[in-house]
């Protein structure tokens, strides 16, 4: 019987990895480049500064730390002005009688203001949420994963782990976690194919929170 869940922050509770998208396009056009947001898609998950060294490579920017500085400013306008939760969570997340943590990639403070903006933060104490500065290594490594069971005394086989990218998926799935692959977000465009999740090893997808409740009562 599942008793906890472990979300994933950014694409799965927040509808934010599209807002990323949109930054970094419009951040690209400064030199010229255009780059539709759905290209950003393979970065979902990824930490802003390895998309920001992968693109600097490919299109020879040499001041990666202008391009980080720029990128979190057009990033922070558009994520104060557009943020909402991804379909379906807010919902999901308020009627949950199940222990509720998140695991992520971005830093703490930015979860926690994140999760203000939309109306969760009553769901989630600060104790409850664990961040890649927390730990030595984030995803896809376990780490964060680990660190929040560990810190909780969760049970593996009790606990659930809800994911919308491959290295998220991979990181839980190396915590000896069950993962749900989550395509409700915006960077889930029609034409990208949700069997990246499964390869990753998720053990189902879906793209609506009225199934994930479904899946978690049949486990």
């Amino acid at each position: 019987m599942i008793k906890n869940i472990i979300f994933d922050f950014d694409g799965v509770l927040v509808d934010s990895e599209i807002l990323v998208a949109k930054a970094f396009a419009k951040y690209m056009q400064n030199f010229g480049i255009e780059i539709d947001e759905k290209e950003f898609a393979n970065f979902a998950g990824k930490k802003t500064v390895q998309v920001i060294d992968i693109l600097s490579q490919k299109y020879s920017i040499k001041d990666q730390q202008k391009f980080f500085t720029d990128i979190m400013e057009i990033a922070s306008n558009i994520y104060k002005k557009e943020l909402t939760t991804v379909a379906g969570a807010y919902d999901f997340v308020s009627k949950a009688k199940l222990n509720l943590y998140i695991g992520s990639n971005s830093m703490k403070d930015r979860i926690i203001d994140g999760l203000e903006r939309v109306e969760l933060s009553k769901y989630f104490k600060t104790e409850q949420v664990y961040s890649f500065d927390l730990v030595e290594k984030p995803k896809p490594e376990p780490d964060i994963y680990l660190k929040a069971i560990e810190d909780n005394n969760l049970n593996k086989t009790e606990t659930i782990i809800i994911e919308d990218s491959v290295v998220g998926v991979k990181a839980g799935v190396s915590a000896g976690v069950k993962v749900i692959g989550l395509t409700a977000g915006g960077h889930w465009h029609e034409n990208r194919d949700d069997k990246e999740l499964l390869d990753a090893g998720a053990f189902t997808v879906t793209n609506n929170y009225k199934k994930i409740l479904e899946i978690i009562k049949r486990n």
